[in-house]
């Protein structure tokens, strides 16, 4: 195999496969990037049996061949080539000579024929949305998945595509994050849960463009995600979703709005007091016109008032700071509603819509005068 390309096509592409290369692995040729010219065009491939990445790359074929490269070797000597064209060449015995002006690297590849393709899956079913649209809704809810192996469908998010609706759902026992999509075309009703780090990948992958669109296809086992000139395969998660339905009443007894950025710079304040891994509620009190926040640490206490709009009763209750702040930085609107019921059920935020569900569950705490 013979082949020449830009150092940035090559870079780019290389990046975007190494995300599908295990870091432990018994079998080591997983541990590489497969380098095909057989068929017309450059294609990069990795695979971890769990998620695959193939991407195409522009570049000239001078020899037709095929080749598995140690990923990372192969990524660090094309990150530290001059930007200049790169030529590859292997022989038969897969010693591989990687050139760039006058830098030479020799060294021992793999037999392209060992090495885990994708798998061939049939394209049915599908949605297409835009790379922005995918890369803001994993933004919004990918915090909120577990990484509890003892369950793993809260590692994984649920993608429930209804009609024109894609509503998706991360949880981890102590909140739960929600985002509906108006999608442009009716599609059938499918329920899958895709694994957090397939999305946590994908997301670093995607421009975030507005006018470029992902065809994202479903089988029972699998999702593939097509866009630009790459494509992802997935394994899902298999079993049934947690039934929240009956956690997102409408019922509530307190109805607060707020300035989300006034109340995210508060509660941002209040965790200077908490150590790392210290779990220190941040106590909220409810009166007409008005929060009071309050935190009390071992390395101090901290109180603040903000004004509000409440509707319903006065209310004190406490929560994880963290888990605020979390849904709260994802928010995009200036002005946030918070609905409760009392200290012991769960706090929602959303928007009118309800195009956004943020569900954080309230803890326990002692009053400090």
């Amino acid at each position: 195999m013979k082949l020449i390309c830009s150092k940035s096509n090559l870079l780019n592409g290389v990046q975007i496969v190494s995300k599908a290369v295990p870091n432990k692995t018994t079998m080591s040729i997983l541990e590489c990037i497969l380098v095909d010219a057989t068929k017309g065009m450059i294609t990069l491939t990795a695979n971890d049996m769990e998620l695959g990445i193939e991407t195409t790359i522009e570049g000239e074929i001078l020899e037709k061949g095929i080749i598995a490269l140690d990923a990372k070797i192969f990524f660090e000597i094309v990150r530290k080539l001059p930007d200049n064209d790169i030529t590859i060449q292997t022989d038969e015995t897969y010693k591989t000579t990687i050139t760039c002006e006058k830098a030479k690297f020799n060294i021992m590849g793999k037999s392209g024929e060992d090495f885990s393709y994708l798998p061939v899956i049939e394209r049915e079913e599908s949605i297409s949305i835009s790379q922005f649209t995918l890369k803001e809704v994993v933004r919004q809810t990918i915090f909120s998945i577990s990484d509890n192996d003892n369950n793993k469908l809260m590692g994984g998010e649920l993608f429930d595509v209804n009609g024109r609706e894609l509503k998706v759902v991360s949880l981890d026992g102590h909140r739960i994050s929600i985002r509906k999509i108006e999608l442009k075309e009716e599609y059938g009703q499918r329920k899958v849960v895709v694994p957090g780090k397939t999305l946590n990948e994908i997301s670093k992958i995607l421009s975030g463009d507005t006018d470029k669109y992902v065809d994202i296809f479903f089988t029972p086992k699998h999702i593939i995600f097509e866009f630009d000139c790459t494509t992802v395969v997935s394994r899902l998660i298999e079993g049934e979703y947690f039934r929240i339905e009956q956690m997102l009443s409408s019922d509530h007894e307190t109805k607060i709005n707020i300035n989300k950025k006034e109340l995210l710079s508060c509660i941002d304040r209040a965790t200077l007091l908490v150590k790392e891994g210290d779990k220190k509620p941040i106590i909220i009190n409810i009166t007409d016109g008005s929060m009071e926040l309050k935190i009390n640490s071992v390395l101090g206490s901290m109180n603040e008032d903000i004004d509000i709009e409440k509707e319903g009763k006065d209310l004190m209750i406490g929560f994880n700071p963290k888990f605020l702040i979390d849904a709260l930085r994802v928010i995009d609107d200036e002005q946030v509603d918070l609905y409760m019921v009392n200290p012991k059920a769960p706090c929602l935020i959303k928007d009118a819509d309800e195009t956004y569900i943020y569900l954080i569950l309230p803890v326990n705490f002692t009053t400090v005068n």
